[in-house]
């Protein structure tokens, strides 16, 4: 078996993790080694015992690997292992990695910066209200939304960003075949067509457990560069995530609520703790190093003054609003051609070099020089 099968292998095995993984490679010379293994070879493993030596000795590799991978290119699903180059980067430096991430839609755009937005299943109208603002105010801003698909605050921000037509990933607890909640499988669906992604590190039909979704929790964390709690009390999830992310050196923002309004205290705790206090996803940009709260005042800069060097794309982008002077979304994207996820990158580099600007409207306007 190929390293990437064995990976494959033992992931579909209960009670194996990185750790184990780890005993097992270290003790065999590599991962193509370890199977075909007999009971007697993985007790003398560190970490594996009696009962787990009996199920690896059982576990027919070959056959159990061929069948995941034939089910997961029935249902359009990837499969990327701590052995692929694919396996995002970012999540290697987790104490514990997915051994296997099933992964069915686009992997984020190359430079797309990721930010998860997670909170409360149950929240208030204005914990709501401010949830879908945020997410939304990220996706227009080229951000990608993650966040974990449950029902509540994770619902509110992967529609946000359908609704702009924008990229968003949902990392679930539980297998793809077993999917959780089904009453979000349409949104799933809508994330897919966008250009998102629904991931899981658990095999195709791995039965959903609440001990999944602390796992799932440390993906969502990983992959953001910081994680927005919009609204959370006190014993939510969300709290599980932030910890983890602020843990991995990610930064994490929170947004106040009404001092007597107990889903808000998750929020206050965090914020006292030090996560960074926010009104809007503005104020997460300047943290992060994006985006400016003013135009800025900068002279020789805008539509005139584009270089004839620049990427093809961006050049598109600036005749449209040489035309038009001004467009949302939709109507560049229109106009371009461009993939939503390749237009919000051009867009934030247009931004950033100051030859755009983006109103409070979500309209983009030239920003000529003063």
């Amino acid at each position: 078996m190929t390293a990437r099968e064995c990976c494959i292998a033992l992931n579909l095995i209960p009670g194996i993790g990185f750790a184990r993984y780890q005993s097992l490679v270290g003790h065999f010379g590599s991962a193509e080694a370890i199977f075909p293994i007999s009971a007697a070879a993985a007790r003398g493993v560190p970490r594996i015992g009696a009962a787990l030596a009996e199920s690896l000795a059982a576990f027919d590799a070959e056959r159990e690997v061929a069948a995941e991978l034939t089910a997961a290119e029935k249902a359009g699903i990837r499969i990327f292992t701590l052995h692929d180059p694919e396996y995002p980067a970012v999540l290697r430096d987790l104490y514990d990695p997915p051994l296997c991430l099933y992964w069915r839609g686009r992997l984020p755009e190359e430079g797309m910066p990721l930010v998860a937005v997670v909170g409360s299943r149950r929240l208030s109208s204005y914990g709501a209200r401010m949830t879908s603002s945020i997410a939304a105010d990220a996706a227009a801003a080229g951000f990608g939304v993650v966040s974990g698909l449950a029902l509540g605050a994770d619902t509110l921000a992967h529609e946000a960003a359908v609704k702009l037509g924008c990229p968003t990933i949902g990392v679930i607890g539980a297998g793809l075949n077993h999917f959780y909640p089904q009453d979000n499988l349409e949104l799933a669906r809508r994330m897919i067509d966008c250009g998102g992604a629904v991931v899981s590190e658990f095999p195709l039909n791995f039965p959903i457990h609440r001990t999944n979704f602390p796992r799932r929790n440390r993906i969502v964390a990983a992959l953001g560069r910081a994680v927005i709690v919009t609204e959370a009390g006190l014993q939510s999830g969300a709290l599980i995530t932030a910890r983890q992310a602020a843990e991995l050196g990610r930064e994490v923002f929170a947004v106040p609520g009404h001092a007597d309004n107990a889903q808000a205290q998750g929020c206050h705790r965090l914020i006292k703790e030090g996560a960074g206090l926010i009104e809007n996803f503005q104020d997460v940009a300047e943290a992060l190093g994006f985006g400016h709260a003013t135009e800025p005042e900068l002279p020789g800069f805008g539509v005139d003054e584009l270089p004839a060097s620049a990427p093809p794309a961006e050049t598109a982008v600036m005749n449209v609003l040489r035309v038009a002077g001004e467009a949302d979304l939709e109507q560049l994207r229109d106009a371009t051609g461009l993939d939503t996820g390749t237009l919000l990158s051009v867009l934030m580099t247009l931004e950033l070099k100051f030859h755009i600007v983006r109103g409070d409207d979500q309209r983009y306007r030239p920003a000529r020089g003063r």
